[in-house]
């Protein structure tokens, strides 16, 4: 049988790629090598504990790219709880994050003379996006050179990049601190019209617009999966694609484990860095370089189910670590739906940037983790680790990020590694808006 579309890859992208093509009556199947669909968005129980692939906070729930392709595409939507605010601990104090330019003068995490260099560093960055956004390329270690901070608050900056970026303040662009902490539209960086976002130094609240969903992030892959128009989309589990077949510049097709499988599009939502090994025809030369330095980062979810509920987690948000041993950004998610731990018991989840062997990063995070909160480790009743990839392509300083129209006809891209707004479940969902919009204007759409 050959089919409209095949979408290889059942991850958030793929799913909502699929339910989309889907919607516009196009007969699509849908192959996944593993036995769940939803890749990082899924949620799984564990000693009673509902855990999700990571911790997430889903952004831009206002007018962001997941909430069109709900509206549009989705027969039923999840309930969203706010995330209301993020937060700083440390062994001395537990603070909200400053945003606005009094929120940073008034962060005595800091020394009140960093927290000036820091006010004039925002301050210039604003200014910065008046231009052409060339001036934003620079690192943010470079850019944050022409000021004289502590140590203290050079750690903090460099623990707050791996979570915007997946890497350090030297290998962090500018623009994407901007973009990441909401100061500048993600989709209109360097715009005259950043202007009138000079207000947001004065009004800015970092957690605007963003929630959890009830149910865990599984329930936005449960929603999408609903969604799907039965008769029009088969989906094929346990199934690796092998080879994407191309006959003179133009896609035919998938081979895979079991089968081969006709259609004269393609939605590729695995790593497109791994492109080449899987087109059985030549790639243009000059795209498999610029594939090669597609940068990647692995992240460490560590997952604790507590005995009851502890005051340090007592707030609906999240919170960062920046002092002794891995900066760590963690999320009581139980907070937002209690359903997700047993009754009377707590869920948080702790992410970790990592680089080393797994076994080291584990102990380092658990010590970092009863480092920062040593009353809890009592109260610990379930350890749970997760190792993934949680953003296919960094957006670093030297770092690509490929577009979703790849060089061959027919062939397209989504993932989180086809974008550079935002972060998760919110990147994964540009990426397939923008996929649409080159499907229209190539005609298939």
């Amino acid at each position: 049988m050959k089919y409209d579309a095949i979408v290889v890859g059942a991850g958030i992208s793929g799913l909502l790629s699929a339910l989309a093509l889907s919607k516009n009556r196009k007969r699509v199947l849908i192959i996944e090598k593993g036995r769940h669909i939803g890749g990082l968005a899924r949620s799984y129980d564990v000693e009673g504990y509902k855990v999700d692939i990571g911790p997430h906070a889903i952004t831009a729930l206002e007018d962001g790219p997941l909430v069109k392709l709900m509206d549009e595409y989705f027969d039923i939507v999840p309930q969203f709880i706010p995330h209301e605010k993020y937060h700083v601990r440390t062994h001395d104090k537990f603070s909200d994050f400053p945003y606005t330019l009094k929120e940073w003068m008034m962060f005595d995490i800091l020394p009140r003379r960093d927290r000036l260099s820091l006010v004039q560093a925002i301050t210039k960055a604003m200014a910065l996006t008046l231009t052409d956004g060339s001036n934003l390329k620079i690192s943010v270690h470079d850019f944050m050179s022409d000021f004289t901070l502590s140590e203290k608050t050079l750690k903090f900056i460099d623990a707050i990049c791996p979570f915007l970026s997946g890497r350090s303040s030297k290998e962090t662009p500018l623009w994407r601190i901007l973009r990441g902490s909401g100061y500048v539209e993600e989709t209109k960086l360097g715009s005259r019209e950043q202007f009138s976002r000079f207000t947001r130094l004065a009004r800015h609240d970092g957690a605007h617009n963003q929630c959890y969903p009830r149910g865990g992030v599984d329930a936005i892959v449960k929603s999408a999966e609903y969604s799907l128009p039965k008769n029009l989309v088969d989906i094929r589990l346990e199934e690796p694609v092998t080879s994407i077949h191309v006959e003179d510049g133009h896609v035919k097709g998938v081979g895979t484990s079991k089968d081969s499988y006709d259609s004269d599009m393609v939605v590729y939502s695995g790593y497109v860095k791994d492109l080449p090994n899987m087109v059985d025809s030549a790639l243009p030369p000059e795209y498999v370089e610029d594939l090669k330095r597609i940068k990647q980062t692995k992240a460490l979810s560590v997952w604790l189910g507590l005995k009851s509920k502890v005051k340090e987690f007592d707030y609906m948000g999240s919170e960062i670590w920046f002092e002794e041993g891995k900066p760590y950004w963690a999320m009581p998610t139980s907070n937002f739906d209690s359903q997700l731990a047993p009754k009377g018991k707590q869920l948080v989840g702790f992410a970790f940037v990592i680089e080393d062997d797994i076994k080291k990063e584990r102990k380092s995070a658990l010590d970092t983790i009863y480092n920062a909160l040593p009353n809890i480790e009592k109260q610990v009743e379930m350890e749970h680790f997760q190792v993934a990839v949680p953003e296919k392509a960094t957006p670093v300083i030297d770092g690509f990020i490929p577009s979703p129209k790849s060089p061959i006809n027919g062939l397209y891209l989504v993932g989180t590694d086809t974008n550079t707004n935002s972060m998760g479940i919110t990147r994964a969902s540009y990426s397939v808006l923008d996929c649409l919009k080159f499907m229209r204007e190539d005609g298939v759409l």
